[in-house]
């Protein structure tokens, strides 16, 4: 299937999102579209799905003029999108998400279960994924949801796929198994349009490479003809010189301690310290605990045993509440679900947590409120007209520095980011990694948890690595290299005989 957009225009309002945007699709190759949040990419590819109307351009489908009024004509017409927030149903099982709307049936219309199984377990097993079918949604991780998503744009005998970010919540497995189905989709003529951040897998996997820079066509590039420095370039139109910030700030002593802590079935006797100023990053595979020790500390998990100490006092952790009264901060890594109110402006999302602080006999102080909001708003530089914007209109690096600056706000002695600038553009990781520096430089304790290996090399001082729920090593900065991360996050051993004390 061949696809050119033509000099598309679209506003929201008086907003002008895109302006004489374009791509051209052609039959059998990924083609990836980049650009920073709020460049339009989602906005142009909803349009060529049906879910918006263009004001005005051509769309040419095999070289016809074509408009689809919904996403289900695009999709019976060849064309499925895979959404970066996933579009479940979490209380259904796998079989029903997969056929939801699209049963098999037998004469008379009864459902045809047999069928429906078997072909649940065919479409699963092509993605490499070994789970029961009757498995509800909710019981699944992130990633596995995300490939059950996969799964439903393969069922639909698509000739263009478009995958938003597709591989942000995939284990490198499962990310290496999404690349081998790519390629057997290519060999039959199916595109993809490919919506991704990550520069390696940009090169990797794509044949062109489309960059949109506020809302406006910039250009497009053969893979093999262009360099990530002339990408990064292009989408926000200047060199972007130093990826991580330089870490030269004094690191103090130790403010944050864990001992033996485990949590039942999940992760096992896990010690380790955080200096205040200092930046301990946490690496390791997908479903390693990374995750599942953080809600712990913050008392979203309980812990079976273990021992918390803040400037060298122990503290009782058994709630989000005791964890904050103590200092903790904890930014997860789904912030649509669990760090914002996404209907709720900037204002009232970066003083969630600081009510005891912005109040007075129960009541908010309104001007107290709105003070704190415009400052929070001026420090981590959240683009918007105003803090009344609804927090869910704003790009992804925006609405992650509406979050930062909500726990910011509650001066926490230790905080923690899991995940910190997934989905966000390049522009605005340097953007947050800066934040995250400068917070380091007032002493805060800070633990990030990313599966991006530059990133937590980039900006860790050092590296503690997870491997099934143990804590295999923790790497100074001079040893913290991808080889011996991903050893140890494997398994493997890189001490020998001469085992460092991993504390």
């Amino acid at each position: 299937m061949r696809i050119s957009m033509l000099d598309i225009e679209k506003s929201f309002g008086n907003n002008k999102v895109l302006d004489k945007a374009r791509i051209d699709i052609v039959p059998g190759e990924v083609h990836a579209f980049m650009g920073e949040n709020g460049a339009g990419k989602s906005t142009l590819m909803n349009i060529l799905t049906g879910v918006h109307k263009k004001d005005a351009g051509k769309i040419l489908i095999n070289d016809v003029e074509t408009e689809f009024s919904n996403p289900k004509e695009a999709e019976k017409n060849g064309i499925s999108f895979i959404y970066q927030e996933l579009n479940v149903l979490p209380d259904m099982t796998i079989e029903e998400n997969l056929f939801l709307n699209k049963e098999i049936t037998k004469k008379f219309g009864f459902v045809d279960k047999k069928a429906m199984r078997e072909k649940s377990k065919e479409v699963l097993k092509s993605l490499g994924v070994n789970i029961d079918p009757n498995t509800v949604m909710s019981n699944l991780s992130v990633g596995e949801q995300q490939m059950v998503e996969i799964c439903k744009a393969l069922m639909t005998n698509a000739k263009v796929i478009i995958m938003d970010e597709p591989t942000s919540a995939l284990t490198d497995a499962e990310t290496r198994r999404l690349f081998e189905v790519i390629s057997n989709l290519r060999a039959n003529k199916v595109s993809i349009i490919y919506i991704s951040h990550r520069m390696e897998e940009i090169f990797e996997i794509s044949n062109r490479i489309t960059v949109q820079r506020d809302g406006q066509y910039i250009g497009t590039k053969n893979t093999t003809d262009t360099t990530e420095d002339e990408l990064v370039k292009m989408m926000i139109g200047r060199e972007l010189k130093e990826r991580y910030p330089l870490r030269n700030n004094e690191i103090g002593e130790v403010l944050f301690e864990v001992s033996n802590l485990s949590v039942e079935n999940v992760i096992n006797n896990i010690s380790f310290t955080v200096r205040a100023g200092e930046i301990l990053g946490f690496s390791g595979l997908m479903g390693s605990g990374r995750s599942e020790i953080m809600y712990a500390l913050f008392g979203d998990v309980a812990k079976s045993s273990g021992v918390i100490k803040i400037n060298g006092k122990e503290v009782n952790i058994k709630s989000p509440k005791d964890a904050m009264d103590h200092g903790i901060g904890f930014i997860t890594e789904d912030r649509k679900n669990e760090g914002l109110l996404l209907n709720k402006s900037i204002k009232e999302n970066i003083t969630l947590s600081n009510f005891n602080s912005l109040s007075s006999n129960g009541f908010i102080k309104s001007e107290m409120e709105k003070q704190a909001a415009e400052n929070s708003n001026k420090m981590f530089n959240v683009k918007t007209q105003s803090i009344n914007t609804e927090t869910g209109n704003l790009s992804g690096g925006n609405q992650q520095k509406v979050v930062i600056a909500k726990w910011v706000l509650t001066d926490p002695k230790v905080l923690i980011l899991d995940e910190p600038t997934r989905g966000v553009d390049v522009g605005a990781k340097k953007e947050i990694y800066n934040i995250i520096n400068d917070l380091s430089k007032k002493g805060i304790a800070i633990i990030i948890v990313s599966s991006d290996l530059p990133e937590v090399i980039g900006m860790s001082d050092r590296i503690a690595v997870m491997h099934e729920g143990k804590l295999q090593g923790i790497l100074d900065k001079e040893d913290a290299t991808q080889e011996n991360i991903m050893t140890l996050a494997t398994g493997g051993d890189i001490y020998g005989n001469d085992k460092k004390d991993i504390k």
